[in-house]
């Protein structure tokens, strides 16, 4: 992928010597990929320059939005079509690797429920090839990465003046075509080789498949096992239980998905555009030179500029996700560790994935400039296990209660800090909020006609428990 923020760069060409022979096998060679076609793309003969030109009409009239996901969906399928770096192509799951990785869920549900107090938040099980695993998760790769591009090309617009955009209105309507289709043939192929590493739905932290839908890709999982000296079942297992486990954490915590993604939409309300710079490098652009519009879009021409909401919004960005992260990596080991001979191999080994550029690190760094910071997870992490040895799992678990009562970036420095702070009592809260329910009635004023009990006094017959949000079956303290 890029090292430049998404939508600021054209494709480019697979480098694998082999894709040159089957480009009219679904290989995206030059009648698959107008723009590459228009941008310096050698060796074409006139059908090919004839396909280029119809599918470029098709693309111009398309005003589907900021991102033309048609376009994105077929450059994702026909990258996954290609195959990996290391010449692995895409294959169907068999039924026996699907029974596999439905019985390693529900062993893996069966290790969660001693280590946390949610509940299994996994309501259907799936294997997913990896064009299966495109084509589940571009709808929400369509709601990231919309808000971003809708505010870049909005940005972009602002380099014409007032007058001449009043005048070029058909030639902006083209602009916006031409732009939804670079973004789609980005994001696209960013999709489709994530689609060749990942090995579940929520492998960069967001729950990008269907909500209670736990997935593992048979095919990647063995491809990581493999040089690991582990057996497949034992690896398959450990992802199992990270892929449950944020399963849990997504479907009982109701507003973290909204919280993760609104980061996301903060950061595109943030986005400027140097405007005079950019007006000052497009005059200086050679028209016949096609090639030198490629080497400044690599180059990061069109890059925005960070501001302050921006970078506050990365930054709670960064600190849910490793919370997220830390909370899963803790709740996993606690679990794994009694069964797994090499749960703490496994755990290093995902922690030097993500930090040596792992699929979350370089989907983010493509999409919004964001690089997570392993430091913060492993920090995080350390902050969860605390928070377990202090609290319980159910206190630590009560945290995920609502965004404020969760650390902060300054927790994250210290965790022993944030541990041990008198905690907070929300029982009283509760309480008043189960009267307004109830239309002004004290919750607990449960006394009958002629009964002269106060309706606070709790030493009566069938109280042991104390009020709601107290005792056995109240919230942790």
């Amino acid at each position: 992928m890029s090292d430049f923020p998404f939508g600021f760069g054209l494709p480019q060409e697979p480098e694998d010597g082999e894709s040159g022979k089957n480009k009219g096998a679904g290989g995206q060679g030059p009648a698959d990929n107008p723009l590459s076609a228009l941008f310096g793309a050698g060796g074409m003969n006139p059908q090919d320059l004839g396909a280029a030109f119809q599918q470029l009409g098709q693309l111009l009239s398309n005003d589907s939005g900021p991102v033309n996901w048609e376009l994105a969906q077929n450059v994702a399928r026909q990258t996954v079509a290609q195959g990996t770096p290391d010449g692995s192509k895409d294959r169907s799951v068999s039924a026996q690797e699907t029974e596999r990785v439905r019985e390693a869920v529900r062993l893996a549900d069966l290790w969660l429920d001693g280590v946390t107090s949610l509940p299994s938040g996994a309501t259907a099980t799936v294997a997913w090839s990896r064009a299966e695993w495109v084509e589940a998760t571009l709808p929400v790769w369509r709601e990231l990465v919309d808000p971003v591009a809708e505010r870049v090309g909005a940005a972009m617009s602002q380099v014409l003046p007032e007058e001449m955009r009043a005048m070029a209105g058909p030639l902006l309507g083209v602009m916006r075509s031409m732009g939804g289709a670079m973004f789609g043939t980005q994001i696209g192929q960013a999709v489709g080789v994530l689609a060749g590493e990942v090995v579940g739905s929520t492998d960069i932290g967001l729950p990008l498949g269907p909500a209670g839908k736990a997935a593992l890709l048979p095919q990647n999982v063995a491809a990581l096992g493999q040089g690991l000296g582990v057996p497949e079942d034992e690896v398959r297992l450990y992802l199992a239980l990270r892929e449950a486990a944020h399963q849990r954490l997504f479907t009982h915590v109701p507003w973290l998905r909204s919280h993760l993604f609104g980061a996301v939409d903060g950061y595109a309300r943030g986005i400027q555009v140097d405007t005079a710079k950019l007006e000052g490098l497009v005059g200086q652009l050679d028209p016949s030179r096609p090639e030198e519009l490629q080497e400044k879009l690599q180059q990061g021409l069109f890059e925005p500029e960070d501001t302050p909401e921006q970078k506050a919004a990365l930054a709670r960005l960064e600190t849910a996700l490793a919370l997220v992260e830390g909370w899963v990596d803790a709740v996993v080991h606690a679990a794994a560790e009694p069964h797994l001979p090499a749960a703490s191999a496994l755990r290093e080994t995902l922690r030097r994935r993500r930090a040596s550029g792992g699929p979350a690190e370089q989907t983010f760094a493509t999409l919004i400039g964001l690089e997570l910071r392993p430091r913060r997870l492993r920090d995080a992490a350390r902050l969860w296990a605390s928070l377990t040895d202090a609290r319980g799992s159910q206190g630590r678990d009560a945290l995920w209660t609502h965004p404020d009562m969760l650390p902060t970036a300054r927790d994250l420095d210290d965790p022993d800090g944030f541990v041990h702070r008198e905690q907070l009592d929300f029982s009283e809260l509760d309480q008043l909020l189960g009267e307004a329910a109830d239309g002004g009635r004290p919750s607990l004023e449960k006394d009958t006609p002629g009964d002269s009990r106060p309706a606070d006094d709790e030493d009566g017959p069938g109280d042991e428990d104390g009020p709601a949000g107290e005792g056995k079956g109240g919230r942790p303290e």
